[in-house]
């Protein structure tokens, strides 16, 4: 891929991209997580690996507007449209937009080719380590979600087991078990580096969160 070609692709993308969680420095995080990944195995296309690491979130203001919509799906169909406007043959076009489709973890979906499954990896560790954490406060807070929910009887709720959603909630449904799901080494290996990290967030947060609110209610409890 020249430059030329890349910045046609860049540039698209960036004219799809709304949300400040999953923004064009998400994307390029995700490019630069692919590189290194791709740079361990072997007969990687990077023409198709570098398209679909562009293109991989195009479909996310489709799913903001409408919630039923998958941001993978709308993505796949937008990439595969652009790619033929500019000039690449239906078969890569094909390839970049299977490898957009099953970039969203569905395990009735799984990605096959090895580019697939780079892309995969690549942002899956975006949703990893301190990133993740990031990432995951910035939409909670887009979309109105509070920090955690409280048990029946008042106090913090980890998340586990919650219905409502929440930041805790959301940590423990997702972020917590993230790191087993990598198809590459070398993506096991970046996330299990990044780990530690986001533990010791969440742990950390929900210890202040916690112990605050034990605190001030007893104190309060005795004043009134």
């Amino acid at each position: 891929m020249d430059r030329r070609t890349f910045k046609l692709i860049e540039d698209y993308m960036m004219s799809c991209m709304k949300d400040s969680a999953h923004d064009r420095e998400h994307v390029y995080r995700v490019l630069y997580n692919a590189l290194d990944i791709a740079a361990c195995e072997k007969n990687v296309d990077m023409d198709v690996l570098v398209a679909a690491c562009l293109l991989h979130d195009i479909g996310r203001a489709e799913q903001l507007a409408d919630p039923s919509l998958c941001h993978a799906e709308a993505g796949g169909k937008k990439a595969y449209d652009f790619l033929l406007s500019i000039g690449f043959s239906e078969a890569f076009s094909i390839q970049v937009r299977d490898c957009v489709i099953t970039h969203r973890f569905r395990k009735s979906r799984p990605p096959k080719s090895l580019e697939a499954k780079i892309l995969f990896d690549a942002d899956k560790l975006d949703a990893a380590g301190a990133v993740g954490i990031a990432r995951t406060l910035i939409y909670k807070g887009t979309v109105g979600e509070p920090l955690y929910s409280l048990t029946s009887d008042g106090k913090v709720s980890d998340g586990s087991g919650d219905e409502p959603p929440s930041f805790f909630r959301e940590y423990k449904m997702k972020l917590e078990k993230i790191y087993s799901g990598f198809y590459t080494e070398k993506g096991r290996q970046l996330a299990k580096e990044r780990r530690d990290a986001a533990i010791s967030f969440y742990e950390s947060l929900y210890h202040e969160v916690s112990a605050s609110r034990e605190r001030g209610r007893s104190m309060l409890d005795r004043m009134l």
